[in-house]
């Protein structure tokens, strides 16, 4: 029986980023090299269409588009979450139940919310995610995201993992993310299988410390992140601290300074992909910051920087 202590996933799953052209559109040639590249990375699955894949600037047509061609090309070799996030209750059961026909493993939706001041109470949020639960039979990730703005305290995602079947799974980004999972696993126990880390791994230590099993990180050097991980598990926390220690320059330059764009970055600087550009309005990465997350990741040479050599 999936639980906490026997979950169906774990492990490190990124965010894969979406891939355009230089005129904005999709670059369906490029996102299926970044997947090859991901998966030879060391992944343990992958994540599609969420913040930092630009979820927020593509069309309903091009998430279709991208959700079969990545589902399609990955063809198993690792379980691969999609994210369904929508307002609406029925628009996010049916892209969740779409996802599911095409092969997702889980889909990972935030709670409903619009604009800065859109909001919903818990029983709104607990009949949406009911609603989206009912349409499919894969596991539901809640993502707790600044982004939501929408408080999710750990006794109401308990009520709701022990309470909605397919709820079972928790990304948490907000401050104080590791209190908040330990006390969502005291609270929930095996009905928490998946209390996993986000962020780009920002607190991944502390998390992990936590409880935490899983962690959504960024997509540029999962081969950097994953031994962290691996390490803690095995109960070897001095060489977990030693790598984590490494590796959180990069982390940390992902996480504060140059956002979603970081992965895609390091992947053209490696040749992975053919444009690193964002799609209009968000600004391009400034110089100074690529420069500097490029100088960071040539100290470590993560398998980005060579893959496509």
């Amino acid at each position: 029986m999936p639980g906490l202590s026997n979950p169906r996933y774990r492990g490190i799953f990124p965010v894969v980023p979406t891939t355009f052209h230089e005129n904005g559109t999709l670059d369906l040639a490029s996102q299926k090299r970044c997947l090859d590249f991901m998966i030879d990375s060391g992944v343990d699955g992958l994540c599609i269409l969420a913040n930092f894949s630009e979820q927020f600037l593509v069309s309903d047509e091009e998430r279709e588009i991208l959700t079969r061609t990545c589902l399609e090309h990955v063809a198993g070799r690792v379980p691969v979450i999609v994210t369904t996030t929508h307002t609406s209750t029925k628009v996010c059961a049916e892209r969740s139940r779409r996802a599911q026909d095409m092969g997702a493993a889980m889909v990972m939706v935030m709670p409903p919310y619009h604009g800065a001041t859109f909001r919903f109470g818990e029983a709104a949020i607990q009949s949406f995610y009911q609603g989206v639960s009912d349409a499919i039979s894969i596991p539901i990730m809640i993502q707790d995201a600044p982004a939501a703005g929408t408080p999710l305290p750990p006794a109401f995602l308990a009520k709701m993992a022990r309470e909605i079947e397919q709820v079972s799974y928790f990304k948490m980004e907000t401050a104080g993310a590791a209190g908040k999972l330990r006390e969502l696993i005291t609270l929930g126990g095996e009905a928490i299988e998946g209390p996993w880390d986000g962020e780009e791994a920002i607190t991944l230590l502390a998390d992990l410390e936590a409880g935490a099993t899983g962690s959504m990180t960024g997509g540029g050097f999962a081969d950097g992140i994953r031994p962290i991980i691996e390490a803690h598990r095995a109960g070897d926390k001095d060489l977990a601290f030693e790598q984590y220690q490494r590796w959180l320059p990069l982390i940390n330059h992902e996480n504060r300074q140059a956002g979603f764009l970081a992965a895609k970055a390091l992947m053209k600087q490696g040749g992975v992909i053919a444009c690193d550009a964002p799609r209009s309005p968000w600004p391009p990465m400034h110089p100074e910051v690529r420069r500097q997350l490029i100088n960071i990741a040539r100290r470590l040479d993560p398998l980005v920087l060579r893959w496509a050599r």
